[in-house]
């Protein structure tokens, strides 16, 4: 389910006091990166990666690779960093607003 721009509103407000917890650095997305983002969404839903990428290109193809492998919503991207959402189904952390 896509999110709203209210809960998009109000994902930001939530991340923007958050560390990234992901650092992908020169080898790009591996698998074992994949797996991490995957564990940190299952505990946290809401967290910062920093992608450490050459330019805008690198970096937006990298996005698009994690909102598709990790099903993952984009929350923001701010310069080197992104914000990614996905819901845990088991355990809710996060209670977003509804329209």
């Amino acid at each position: 389910m896509p999110l709203t721009k209210k809960q998009i509103r109000q994902l930001k407000s939530l991340v923007h006091h958050l560390n990234p917890v992901v650092i992908v650095g020169q080898n790009g997305l591996t698998d074992a990166v994949i797996n991490e983002l995957d564990t940190t969404l299952n505990t946290h839903e809401l967290i910062k990666v920093r992608l450490n990428a050459g330019d805008r290109e690198e970096r937006q193809a990298m996005i698009d690779q994690i909102c598709s492998r990790c099903n993952t919503e984009l929350v923001q991207t701010i310069g080197h960093v992104a914000a990614f959402f996905r819901r845990n189904a088991d355990k809710p952390v996060i209670s977003l607003t509804r329209d």
